[in-house]
């Protein structure tokens, strides 16, 4: 399990799920499987986990446990394929966002900046769109884009020219022509944070990871019981930033809806004030933890049961 990704958080997020030894919960980033273990030593006999994860390598790391199901699927059909499987409303949520350990240590996968590899980051491997794709065919503005909104580059126009020029030469296909492309335009002194950047805009685009992380959002209003909880994980502000808001006003504006009264309507009551991070014990023993932030909220008795909150459109 840890040579595949060791679980961030492990301890603090399922206790926030307050488990139930009869419930059903849903661990959204099934990967290495270590939340998902925690999780199912805090279930009883009666109890049920079901685990998503797109990336078939996991299947490998699943428990041999009668109450575990696992779903080689994108998070983004939640309440579908729960359905399928004749579940309804679930008692808990933990989702553990951003990439494993396998992933970035894999670099034949191409999601790391270090070493060369083909530009793939593709997280399920029967996807279409690749990172040289993208890279390859995007034109200038699309680029811009990319690297502004989900990379947050500070000059991601610079970046996009520098891609364009570089293709126009000779075909961009490894991880390795890409670092060289952007070469001219990427700070010495903070080269590795621009590259981290660049590589998550990138894999964020090939993913739809924005996307799909707003459309399992609303549908854990759906899926959760009255009281259910959802526990999110998340590494980089953008992701953050959807969560935060999500969980303190059922939409990804972040804006409180108040009734006449001007009593605030929101689905979610959080349980935690702020962010939890990962200890100093924790930062030590895995350095890769250090950006995470968890946030968890459980969902009210009254709440609406979503469909529509936060305008999301399926592409």
């Amino acid at each position: 399990m840890s040579a595949y990704h060791t679980p961030v958080l492990l301890e603090e997020s399922v206790e926030l799920l307050a488990v139930d030894p009869r419930g059903t919960y849903v661990d959204l980033t099934f990967g290495g499987g270590g939340h998902s273990r925690r999780i199912l030593a805090a279930l009883g006999e009666g109890g049920r986990l079901y685990a998503f994860d797109q990336d078939r390598d996991t299947r490998a790391n699943c428990p041999d446990d009668g109450r575990f199901c696992f779903v080689e699927s994108n998070f983004r059909f939640l309440r579908g394929a729960l359905r399928l499987r004749g579940v309804g409303r679930v008692d808990g949520i933990l989702a553990d966002l951003g990439v494993s350990s396998h992933h970035f240590d894999d670099l034949g996968r191409g999601f790391s900046f270090r070493g060369e590899a083909p530009l793939d980051m593709r997280m399920n491997q029967r996807g279409r769109l690749t990172a040289a794709e993208v890279v390859g065919s995007y034109p200038a503005e699309e680029l811009t884009r990319v690297f502004g909104d989900w990379g947050e580059i500070e000059t991601p126009w610079k970046a996009a020219n520098c891609v364009v020029r570089a293709r126009q030469a000779e075909p961009i296909r490894t991880t390795a022509q890409l670092v060289e492309a952007v070469k001219p335009c990427t700070p010495r002194k903070d080269e590795a944070k621009f590259l981290t950047r660049l590589f998550q805009a990138l894999r964020i685009e090939v993913n739809g990871e924005m996307e799909a992380l707003k459309m399992a959002l609303e549908q854990s209003l759906k899926v959760l019981k009255p009281g259910g909880r959802l526990a999110v994980i998340s590494y980089h502000s953008l992701e953050d930033r959807l969560v935060k808001n999500f969980l303190r006003s059922g939409n990804f504006a972040g804006e409180v809806e108040k009734d006449f009264f001007g009593r605030a309507q929101t689905p979610f009551e959080p349980v935690t004030r702020k962010a939890v991070t990962p200890s100093a014990e924790e930062l030590a023993r895995n350095p890769r933890s250090r950006s995470a932030k968890l946030r968890a909220a459980v969902k009210k008795a009254d709440a609406p049961q979503g469909g529509g909150v936060g305008g999301v459109r399926s592409k």
